[in-house]
C-alpha cells in the first residue's frame, strides 16, 4: 500500500507578501504535523488577487523564476517539513508574463514548472490582460508523494486537461485556485458547480483531486470579490473526503491509497474502452453556437 496523506491549505491574503508567506508557512507546518506529504496551496498567494482590475501597473509584481525569493523560501520549507509543495507565482520571462506553478519536491529540489494553459477573462477575473497563454503543455511531476498532475484555477473547468494529465501518468490532480463571487452577477454562487466539475474529473478518471482556494473579501479599484474557500480533497470516485469552510484560514487532510486507486483505474474500463477515432471534434474549433454573444 502506498498511502499518501494529502493536504489543501486556504488563507485570506493581504498585499503584504511577508505576512502571507508567514501565514502559509504556519499552515504548511500544521499540515506536516498531521502527516501530510503533499500540501497544495492556493493560486497567487503572495498578494491580493490583482486581476480584479485592468491596470498594467500590476505587471511590476511579476518576477523571473531564477533567483525568486519565494521559491527559495518555499524550497527551504519543503525541505524542513519533508512535504511536496506546488507554488503559484506571477512569472516574468523576458517580455512575457505567465501564471505559473513551480513544483518543489520534499527535499527542496525544484522539479520544474507549469504555465497556466486556459486564461479567463470576465469582470473581476481579467487575467488575459496580465498572463500569456501557457506554453509548457500539461505537466505531470514525479515527486516523493507520487506523480502529480498540476492545473491552475480556470484549467479546472476543462475535462480535456484532467484526462490528458491522467493519460500522462498522473496519480493525483491538483488545482491551486482563486475563485469567488461574480461582480457582474452578485446573486450567483458558483461554489457547488465549481466543486462538482472537479468531482467529475476525479470520477471520470478514477483519480483523486485536490483543490486549494483562497478566502476573504478583496477590494480592487473597479470591484470586489468574496473568495469562498471550500478547498477540498476527493477520492478516485469524486466523493469528497475533506472540505474546508467558506471563510476560515484552514488546513484539510485526507489519506489516499495510491496502489488501490491504481488498481481501480486499471480495472474500471474507461481507459480500455476509449474511442480515440471518434474524438476529432475535441481538437477542432469551438462551434459558434457555444460561444457567448458579445453583442447581447
Amino acid at each position: 500500500m502506498r498511502q499518501l496523506i494529502a493536504a489543501a491549505v486556504q488563507i485570506a491574503c493581504s498585499d503584504e507578501v511577508e505576512a502571507n508567506l508567514a501565514k502559509l508557512e504556519t499552515q504548511v507546518r500544521e499540515a506536516a504535523r498531521r502527516g501530510a506529504q503533499l500540501v497544495v496551496l492556493q493560486e497567487l498567494f503572495e498578494g491580493v488577487y490583482f486581476c480584479m482590475d485592468e491596470d498594467a501597473r500590476h505587471n511590476a509584481r511579476a518576477k523571473p523564476l531564477a533567483g525568486h525569493p519565494t521559491i527559495a523560501r518555499m524550497a527551504k520549507l519543503a525541505r524542513d517539513t519533508g512535504v511536496v509543495l506546488p507554488v503559484s507565482l506571477f512569472e516574468r520571462d523576458g517580455a512575457r508574463l505567465f501564471n505559473t506553478l513551480v513544483m518543489i519536491d520534499a527535499d527542496g529540489k525544484v522539479l520544474g514548472h507549469y504555465r497556466k494553459s486556459h486564461i479567463p477573462d470576465s469582470p473581476g477575473y481579467s487575467e488575459k490582460l496580465y498572463f500569456a497563454d501557457g506554453d509548457t503543455g500539461f505537466r505531470v511531476f514525479e515527486t516523493a508523494a507520487g506523480k502529480i498532475g498540476a492545473g491552475i484555477c480556470w484549467d479546472q473547468w476543462f475535462p480535456e486537461a484532467a484526462r490528458a494529465m491522467v493519460l500522462m501518468g498522473a496519480e493525483v490532480l491538483i488545482y491551486p485556485t482563486a475563485i469567488g463571487s461574480e461582480p457582474s452577477f452578485p446573486g450567483w454562487d458558483s461554489r457547488d458547480h465549481w466543486q462538482r466539475v472537479m468531482q467529475g474529473h476525479a470520477g471520470a478518471n478514477l483519480t483523486p483531486v485536490i483543490a486549494a482556494n483562497r478566502v476573504g473579501v478583496e477590494k480592487g479599484e473597479s470591484c470586489e470579490v468574496t473568495f469562498y474557500g471550500s478547498s477540498f480533497i476527493t477520492d478516485h470516485t469524486g466523493a469528497k473526503l475533506a472540505e474546508a469552510d467558506r471563510v476560515s484560514d484552514s488546513v484539510v487532510t485526507a489519506a489516499l491509497d495510491l496502489d488501490a486507486i491504481a488498481e481501480a483505474r486499471r480495472s474500471w474500463g474507461v481507459f480500455r474502452d476509449r474511442r480515440t477515432d471518434l474524438y476529432g471534434a475535441l481538437t477542432g474549433p469551438t462551434p459558434a453556437r457555444l460561444l457567448a454573444d458579445k453583442a447581447a
